[in-house]
């Protein structure tokens, strides 16, 4: 299991800013090992998992503090390969986020997909997972995918920064659906997210954002994709 805390803040970025970001980054950090290891990019989906009436679309638009998202994530579209995949429950509060995850094998998945259960009671991730997917009746609701583009700080400081290209999404009830129509959600965007330990941001870092007076927006990449994908589906829930 690994646990991840962090403050996280996010950007649009025009075609012509995403370069100019990109040239000044790297004089500051360097690629992480996914990126290096894809040459330049490496794909991430994700399949998110919601209740019947988008309980959790509708508190991350909310901002409801403490909400939890629930997902499942590959870093390939192909299922040939048995790939590994991870299991995460992130919750926010703010700026901060907390993230829970843990890998398991593609027959725990494709086990999980048949029985709605994990055959691993020793993984207190998967565990909680399970729970919340039956007590809050969830089910497999929409799959992102991109090509993520990531970089580490070259002295140690506790600075990530990642830039996604390509975003798009489609209803689906597994990870690797045999017709997919992926509908894109800004093409000519590219998201930046700064990821840190704390509050705290190097210089230079802050130096980007008001050069390219970037302000920080709400990039949900679920309630995008929900909101592209099922656009006359998304009615306000009922008071409880």
């Amino acid at each position: 299991m690994s646990v991840t805390s962090r403050f996280e803040r996010k950007y649009h970025l025009t075609p012509v800013q995403y370069y100019t970001v990109r040239n000044i980054v790297r004089a500051f950090m360097v690629p992480d090992p996914y990126t290096r290891r894809a040459g330049g990019r490496y794909l991430v989906r994700s399949l998110y998992y919601d209740t019947r009436d988008y309980r959790a679309f509708h508190e991350r638009r909310e901002g409801n503090y403490g909400r939890v998202k629930a997902r499942i994530r590959v870093y390939t579209d192909s299922a040939e390969d048995q790939p590994q995949v991870r299991v995460e429950l992130k919750t926010k509060k703010g700026n901060a986020m907390e993230k829970f995850g843990t890998v398991a094998s593609y027959s725990d998945y494709l086990h999980f997909l048949r029985s709605h259960s994990w055959d691993r009671p020793d993984d207190p991730v998967l565990v909680e997972f399970e729970r919340l997917y039956r007590v809050r009746e969830l089910v497999p609701m929409l799959l992102v995918q991109y090509l993520r583009e990531g970089y580490r700080s070259k002295d140690g400081l506790p600075v990530r920064l990642t830039l996604d290209h390509n975003v798009h999404s489609t209803r689906a009830v597994e990870l690797f659906p045999e017709r997919a129509l992926l509908k894109p959600h800004r093409p000519r965007n590219i998201v930046l997210e700064i990821k840190t330990n704390s509050r705290y941001e190097p210089d230079w870092l802050r130096h980007i954002v008001r050069q390219q007076s970037l302000k920080t927006v709400p990039n949900s990449k679920y309630v995008q994709g929900i909101e592209i994908v099922r656009p006359y589906m998304v009615t306000p829930r009922m008071p409880a």
